[in-house]
């Protein structure tokens, strides 16, 4: 029950009804119409920028046409309509509106919130796609937080969600760690390596497989040329990283649905396939590019190369797809790759990408446009650093070098659920900073804590009860039922409203693939439940187990279980737990 939507309808039937009137021109375009909260609460409940958006092409003054339109919002529910401003319109609603949101929240449960707008629609989420070199370290673990809580918001909207993991395991970085486990293999059997050679993999979580190479080949690799050993070393490296990764994500509770190998869109001649196409279709030509402006761009050569028409398709410049040698860029792979998720079905695609990735975005995003001719989307959201801290200082990562923290590491010392929270406290295009210690506290500057504990609350108030009264039902059929007009004081007034939001919160989070609404809508209204809480603390009247009133704590039973399957649905949402106790 989105009421925000509910009034968009209403006033798009509104407008409907002015045109049919003649005091509106026919066949406006309502679509720019929306109803969201307003700033201030003291401002009504829902605010509409009708008047604004319409203003023009009705020739009248936005204010003017708010005055005309605010008359035919008057119902049964809305208890005031207020013209504000240049031509805002704000309504305020009657209590039963809000008090019906509750009872719908309790009979719906944990799919409250839920939405049809995906109306089944496959969308391919990639996210994460570590090279598979080594553990995954801090910044990774943003990017598997936010691609797989925006997954479950998608999903939760009713998109058809596939989780997929783009294993970069062709190349020179996966034939450098191939070369860095052969040293861990000799070192295995017994000889002394000194250093491992710069370009290498010099970190100690190599040594493992090493050790288990020497045990199943022996010494037979040891002296062998590098053509031989090289295959089956870059096998093992990478099935054993590969590993290694899953086990990280699933610590973080992540699985994704696809792995897809890079290496076999070459053995199966899929990249050769998809330039041939797009040559014939003149998007590939023989040319020589401009030195790139600002940054260096690694594929920039000064000769005629193989080059791709993404001008066409909006971005700044061509781009190669052959190197000077003749192999393949990584950029004519990314376009295959992409080619195949089309193939699949997909027409909308979302990348969680690193920040080093944004001078990729334009040219993928034209990649896209070409191998579906326009019919598909990539939408690419990437992810700021991470700074990692410890009690303020600064924590060094250095992943070439060995001398890093791992994200397993971080989430063994404050667990998955501080890590996911945390990870969306901000946009994943801002940067980050984590704090080790702060994140652990039992204190409301710790979000993840707040939140939980206020699910925490509601639980143990709902325990409270079944101990006051046995006879008390707490069953959400029982508790649509409740009173909820009792529910008088200005603090449960407002938490009904925010319960309200919820549906809004979520749709807009999906839509705009901006997982972190949901961390900052459920971080207020624990702060609003664990104020009420505080009230009732001081005031015995505002207690939720009220002793001399069967129906008032009935009601306000009802309002902490919307309270509590909220926070629920919430925090699943974003893949963190909701605890009944916290000790």
């Amino acid at each position: 029950m989105n009421i925000f939507n509910e009034f968009e309808r209403r006033i798009a039937a509104a407008l409907s009804g002015m045109a049919a009137d003649g005091e509106l021109p026919q066949g406006l375009d309502f679509s720019r119409v929306v109803c969201e909260p307003p700033r201030d609460r003291s401002h009504g409940d829902i605010s509409t920028n009708a008047a604004m958006v319409l203003a023009k092409e009705a020739k009248m003054p936005p204010r003017a046409l708010a005055e005309r339109i605010a008359p035919r919002l008057h119902s049964k529910s809305v208890a005031k309509v207020e013209v504000a401003g240049p031509g805002f319109i704000n309504l305020t609603l009657e209590p039963i509106v809000f008090e019906e949101v509750l009872r719908t929240s309790l009979a719906e449960g944990p799919r409250f919130g839920a939405s049809t707008i995906g109306a089944g629609v496959k969308v391919n989420v990639e996210f994460v796609s570590a090279n598979p070199t080594g553990p995954m370290h801090v910044g990774h673990g943003r990017g598997a937080v936010v691609g797989d809580a925006i997954a479950s918001l998608l999903d939760f909207a009713g998109y058809a969600v596939t989780r997929e993991y783009y294993i970069n395991d062709a190349g020179a970085q996966v034939d450098a760690l191939a070369r860095s486990v052969h040293f861990r293999y000799r070192e295995a059997l017994g000889e002394a390596i000194g250093e491992i050679p710069a370009g290498l993999y010099p970190g100690d979580y190599l040594k493992p497989i090493g050790e288990k190479l020497a045990q199943m080949h022996g010494t037979h690799f040891a002296k062998a040329p590098e053509t031989q050993w090289l295959p089956v070393f870059r096998e093992a490296a990478i099935d054993a990283m590969m590993e290694l990764i899953r086990a990280d994500l699933g610590a973080l509770g992540i699985r994704h649905d696809v792995f897809f190998s890079e290496r076999s869109l070459s053995a199966e001649g899929k990249v050769e396939a998809v330039i041939a196409d797009l040559k014939a279709r003149g998007l590939v030509y023989h040319g020589r590019l401009p030195p790139p402006k600002g940054q260096v761009d690694p594929d920039w050569e000064d000769r005629e190369q193989t080059l791709f028409r993404s001008t066409a398709f909006g971005d700044d410049v061509d781009r190669p797809l052959r190197k000077s040698d003749g192999s393949l860029t990584y950029f004519a792979s990314d376009i295959a790759y992409h080619a195949t998720k089309f193939e699949r079905g997909f027409k909308q695609m979302i990348d969680v990408l690193g920040a080093d990735h944004g001078g990729y975005v334009k040219r993928m995003q034209a990649a896209v446009r070409a191998v579906s001719a326009g019919a598909a989307t990539l939408d690419a959201r990437l992810c700021q650093l991470v700074r990692l801290f410890r009690h303020g200082e600064p924590v060094k990562m250095s992943k070439r070098a060995g001398d890093f923290v791992t994200l397993r590491e971080v989430v063994d010392e404050v667990g998955a659920d501080a890590v996911r929270f945390m990870m969306l406290m901000r946009k994943n295009d801002a940067p980050l900073d984590f704090d080790l210690a702060k994140v652990i506290e039992q204190s409301k500057d710790n979000p993840v804590f707040y939140v939980q504990y206020a699910h925490a609350r509601c639980e143990s108030v709902r325990r409270q009860a079944r101990e006051v009264s046995t006879e008390l039902d707490l069953g959400s059929a029982a508790l649509v039922q409740a009173d909820l007009g009792l529910l008088t004081d200005p603090s449960e007034r407002s938490i009904l409203k925010l319960i309200a939001h919820y549906p809004r919160v979520v749709e807009q989070a999906a839509q705009a693939r901006e997982p972190h609404r949901t961390t900052f809508y459920l971080y207020e209204l624990a702060s609003e439940f664990h104020a009420l809480w505080n009230k009732g603390k001081d005031l015995p009247d505002l207690r939720f187990v009220n002793q001399n009133s069967t129906s008032l704590t009935a009601a306000r039973l009802a309002l902490v279980t919307g309270v509590r399957n909220v926070l629920a649905s919430g925090l699943t949402l974003i893949g963190v737990s909701a605890p009944e106790e916290m000790r």
